[in-house]
């Protein structure tokens, strides 16, 4: 196998994984529906559960 075949592997293994994210990214976004936003009483994946007690006060 030639370096130009790894390379072009490498490079469809990477750009097939981003498109499934991409895919799933959206099905997941369409799956919550237009009603669910900020403030649908969940926290984001960036929040940790020291932000829920701050929330409650």
């Amino acid at each position: 196998m030639s370096q130009s075949d790894l390379l072009f592997l490498v490079l469809v293994v990477i750009m097939s994984s981003s498109l499934i994210v991409l895919v799933v990214q959206f099905v997941r976004s369409r799956r919550r529906g237009p009603g669910a936003g900020e403030g649908d009483g969940r926290a984001g994946w960036w929040e940790g559960p020291w932000e829920d007690d701050d929330r409650r006060r």
